[in-house]
Formats: structure tokens, sequence, C-alpha cells
């Protein structure tokens, strides 16, 4: 039986998350007021769990994200590609009301992103990131710091659901999710838990 949990933290508000562009590859820097809900999401840290260090933190290359790590006051132990948003190809900084005027009823869970990734991929990549996870959970928890779509993709599969399940969770800007487990049976034990600030 293991004794961690594995915490996911979504990076804080972006001009694009907040317009609801499609954000995977461009490097876009937090808003004034996604720097303080990073902070804030920091203290709820804190308080979900103690001060004590967890045993390990990776963060996505993204500035968004490393920048949300520091200012929730994480020790990053290392960058880890396979944490970075899903690949959204030329959907990349569109809405989904600007992909639709093309692709009719598109969502990046039921269609392709054309020159991006797909569900299956996205879907190898989180097994390969909590693979990892679950490697250090007898040293305790892991925090992993990502995207809002990657996010919801490790919480399907943490479950054994499909990549393409993860429309059924919100993980908002920035938010926590805990993964956890009963007698070995792995859980949900918190999902989109957000600061009021």
């Amino acid at each position: 039986m293991t004794s961690g949990r594995v915490f996911l933290l979504r990076h804080g508000e972006t001009e694009w998350s907040l317009s609801g562009k499609h954000t995977g590859r461009t490097d876009i820097p937090l808003t004034d007021r996604g720097r303080g809900l990073a902070k804030a999401a920091g203290e709820l840290f804190r308080r979900l769990r103690g001060t004590d260090p967890p045993a390990l933190v990776l963060t996505s290359p993204r500035s968004r994200a490393r920048v949300t790590a520091e200012l929730a006051g994480l020790e990053v132990d290392r960058v880890d590609e396979r944490l970075a948003e899903w690949d959204y190809g030329e959907c990349e900084g569109r809405t989904t009301t600007e992909i639709r005027e093309t692709i009719p009823d598109w969502t990046v869970w039921t269609h392709s992103c054309p020159g991006g990734e797909t569900p299956e991929q996205v879907e190898r990549r989180a097994d390969s990131v909590l693979a990892d996870a679950r490697a250090e959970l007898d040293r305790g928890d892991v925090v992993l710091v990502g995207h809002g779509h990657f996010s919801r993709v490790l919480l399907t599969r943490w479950i054994g659901l499909p990549a393409t399940h993860g429309v059924h969770f919100a993980m908002e800007a920035p938010s926590w999710a805990v993964l956890g487990d009963e007698r070995g049976v792995p859980r949900l034990d918190h999902v989109n838990l957000r600061a009021l600030a």
C-alpha cells in the first residue's frame, strides 16, 4: 500500500485561458490576477496537506506552469516535457467557436486536432507520467503542475477511463485535483479545488 497521493495543479489564468483560446505550445504568461490566484493555490495546498515538502514536484516546461509552481511555493524537482498541454496543432490559439466555423461540432474530446496530438497519443503520455508518479508514492506525495486538458486526461487515466472521458471533469485556472486510492483501487479524492481569492 502506498503512503502518498498525486496532486495535480493547473496553471493560473492567462489572457488566452480567460478568452477560451486553446493554448498548447504557445508560451503565454500569467495575468496579474493569475499570479495572485497561483499564490492562493499554494495556501490551499498547504491547508490540504500541511507544510512538509512533497516527495516529488514535476512541472510542464511552459512558463505559465513553472511560474504557477513558484508562486504556489513549490520547490520543483524537475521540468518534464510530458506534462506539456495537449498539442492542438492548427487549432492552437483559436477558440472552440472559431474552430467550429470549419469543423462543425468540434471539441478536443471528439475530433482530431489537425497537425496536433490525438487523444490516444495524449493518453499514452499521461500513462507514462502516472507510472512514474506511482513509483514515487512510497516516499510521499507527488505534485504535477500542468495544464487544463492534460490534467483532465491524467484524472481519467488514474481511474482507468479513456482520455476522451476528460470531458466529464473540470480543471479551472488555477485548481487542484487529488488522486488517491482506496485499498489499492485508484480513486479521485478531489477535483477542481480552487482558492476563493
